[in-house]
């Protein structure tokens, strides 16, 4: 009998790296995938969230009659996105809200780049932001969207109104 080495053959090696390599090309668009729609349903939630915590806010702190601004707390500071949500980014999130007569027209907006299908697909009523954003939304109030975003980098608009009674 001939002494054989201990061991795994090149051939042996080959064949294992390319099964390697073929369940990390299968797995790997699947676990992208999975990324992009988890990061799309973050974005729309926490604009959903932002939604509702402004309606809260001017429930139960108030606002100004003559100027529409929402309130913090009973001192009448102004309202932030910092006071809205917990750990959301006011450079990333902005709220562009107006009163009217009997109601507050408000515009969540977020600059994070997002697949659009997804989050419409978690949210109805999200949009892409329309063209003429600083004239539709320049006398509105402006809370967010502190830093380097401005109007030109935002990515979705979620609008809606409520109505105070």
């Amino acid at each position: 009998m001939k002494n054989r080495k201990r061991g795994f053959s090149l051939v042996e090696l080959l064949i294992v790296l390319a099964v390697i390599a073929a369940l990390i090309a299968t797995i790997t668009p699947v676990a992208l995938n999975a990324i992009r729609k988890s990061q799309a349903t973050k974005v729309a939630q926490n604009m959903k969230t932002l939604a509702a915590a402004i309606e809260n806010a001017a429930y139960v702190n108030g606002y100004d009659a003559t100027t529409g601004k929402i309130y913090k707390n009973a001192s009448e500071e102004p309202i932030t996105i910092a006071d809205l949500g917990r750990d959301l980014d006011s450079e990333k999130y902005g709220i562009f809200y107006t009163k009217t007569t009997d109601e507050f027209d408000v515009a969540i907006v977020t600059t994070e780049a997002v697949d659009y299908t997804t989050a419409v697909s978690v949210v109805s009523g999200l949009a892409k932001p329309p063209a003429d954003f600083s004239t539709t939304y320049g006398n509105y109030e402006d809370l967010g969207l502190d830093g380097t975003y401005g109007i030109s980098d935002i990515q979705i608009v979620y609008t809606y109104t409520f109505s105070l009674y």
